[in-house]
């Protein structure tokens, strides 16, 4: 096997979702304990000295929640794993839909007291729209929790995926003693309670008389009869788990520990290395020689210190050289990367060579937007793009203090070229007042406590009864501002100066079109 071909074939990169509060950091931060990335985990919502390694955002130890996504590469068992830990709650799904599109696989923790909420639903739907593996791991099993086969049976009915159960949990809550390993016939005892730490585990038959002795004779008989019922169930099915028909489900407590190294086993052994990408010109091989990447993420001041931009790549395809010429197909030109990293939430490496499935940040000047594709110079041809969501809360925004100004307009820009909010303004006005888009309502307290501490502009900030925004895609006059508007409506600009109507209710698309013959509206506002 070529050099090439071993490396890109030990990359593993999967997304992590779930509802919020399902434990979806916390899950990401024992995959880094187990990994020897880090030596103790911070507990997300525990008041204590370690907040989450992933969430890295000032905001985010505040509320304990993540309001961005975060990349995190470490090696394991001789796999280079990269993990994208993303939003659970839905005011930031934006984030979470692009970055799912830069993952091969998904992991989907669900509340094992919950089963499967709202946005479990609207983030497995994403996944399925791919076909991407999706695997499922039951968490809070060291909680009250409701019946494992109850809790499968709720997977197949809401999201339509067929599951099979990898392990079985032995008891809940207080009586939660560890999990059934099906396929090597043994129970995985686990002592103490592991938090921080590494979870010790006890290898035990399941035929053997120390169960009756660890657990009970009752809940011994209880379990074998467990276990017959589900050897009548499916096969699992190693293809279909890898075409996203059929998820492999595991029992566990991140909190505790408890489950979580035989899952990440489990995981790597099941999923593929770097899958193929489709591009206008045909599928790119994620093992051909040649490099190619996209854009899904940029972020503005990671680095209090140095207030600078990254982009983060997805490596579709070969191997990524420091220095090494690469072409932009956006701008058709010819460039090289600067100061390429791999990142550990908000810390990074410099790295001299990436291969396919790996996460880069590059030093980003102002010349990447989200969806971009990066190739080698001479092969031209752009990955398929990434949908920008219609946003479904407006504000008029401005600074209280007008000298102001330059930082006010730095501060809304670069957050809106993040992808995480979408700036408009009215055509002709300058920039001392824009109105600002959102998807979630909790995305404006971001983005107010963003400029206040990163570009030190407080802000005034009124809401807008605009629920709709469509773009003008013909447009019958010559200047957008003289068309027949209806009450409520209003003709925006976006920062590639393309021309929006804002407006109320949807019957306000059949005014306009009525009143303005010629005038054509498009559903899409992808970048």
């Amino acid at each position: 096997m070529s050099a090439l071909k071993e490396e890109i074939s030990r990359r593993r990169t999967f997304a992590i979702i779930s509802h919020p509060d399902a434990g979806k950091t916390t899950l990401t931060e024992k995959f880094l304990l187990y990994g020897g990335a880090i030596a103790q985990a911070g507990e997300v919502k525990g008041k204590r000295a370690k907040a989450a390694t992933s969430d890295w955002m000032e905001i985010e130890r505040q509320r304990g929640i993540s309001v961005t996504s975060s990349v995190m590469q470490f090696q394991h068992e001789g796999y280079c794993i990269n993990i994208l830990d993303t939003p659970g709650h839905q005011d930031f799904s934006e984030d979470t839909y692009r970055t799912l599109m830069a993952a091969d696989s998904a992991v989907m923790v669900i509340d094992g007291a919950k089963g499967v909420e709202p946005q479990t639903r609207k983030l497995f739907k994403v996944c399925a729209l791919r076909n991407i593996p999706i695997f499922t791991f039951i968490n809070k099993m060291d909680r009250e929790a409701r019946d494992p086969l109850e809790l499968c049976e709720e997977v197949e009915r809401e999201l339509g995926i067929d599951t099979y159960a990898v392990n079985w949990p032995i008891g809940c809550g207080k009586e939660f003693a560890g999990v059934y390993d099906r396929e090597k016939s043994r129970i995985l005892f686990f002592q103490g309670e592991g938090h921080g730490k590494k979870a010790a585990a006890t290898e035990v038959n399941l035929d053997d008389q120390k169960v009756g002795e660890l657990i009970g004779e009752k809940r011994w008989h209880a379990l074998r009869d467990e276990v017959e019922l589900l050897g009548a169930g499916r096969e699992l099915d190693l293809q279909a788990v890898r075409s996203g028909k059929l998820s492999p489900v595991f029992f566990g407590s991140a909190l505790t520990n408890f489950g979580v190294e035989p899952f990440l086993e489990e995981f790597l052994r099941m999923t593929t290395p770097p899958i193929s990408r489709v591009a206008d010109c045909g599928e790119v091989d994620a093992f051909s020689p040649d490099f190619s990447a996209f854009v899904f993420k940029i972020q503005a001041n990671m680095n209090k210190a140095h207030r600078d931009r990254l982009a983060f790549m997805r490596i579709c395809s070969g191997k990524f050289e420091r220095d090494a010429e690469v072409y932009h197909m956006q701008t058709g030109k010819k460039m090289r990367l600067s100061q390429p990293q791999t990142m550990m939430a908000a810390e990074r490496e410099i790295v001299d060579e990436a291969y396919a499935g790996d996460i880069i940040g590059v030093f980003d000047p102002g010349i990447f937007s989200i969806g971009d594709t990066i190739t080698v110079p001479g092969k031209k041809f752009m990955f398929s793009g990434i949908p920008t969501f219609e946003p479904e809360h407006f504000m008029r925004v401005s600074p209280k203090d007008t000298m102001k100004r330059k930082q006010f307009i730095k501060g809304t820009e670069q957050i809106a070229q993040e992808g995480a909010i979408q700036i408009f303004k009215v055509p002709g006005a300058g920039m001392e007042e824009v109105i600002v888009g959102v998807v979630g309502t909790l995305q404006f307290d971001v983005f107010e406590y963003r400029m206040k501490n990163e570009y030190g502009v407080d802000l005034y900030m009124y809401g807008l009864s605009y629920e709709h925004l469509r773009r003008i895609s013909v447009c019958p006059v010559e200047d957008p501002k003289d068309l027949t508007l209806c009450m409520g409506a209003e003709v925006l600009a976006d920062f590639r100066d393309h021309y929006l109507i804002a407006f109320g209710g949807e019957w306000s698309v059949g005014f306009l079109l009525k009143h303005n013959p010629g005038l054509e509206l498009s559903e899409s506002l992808s970048v």
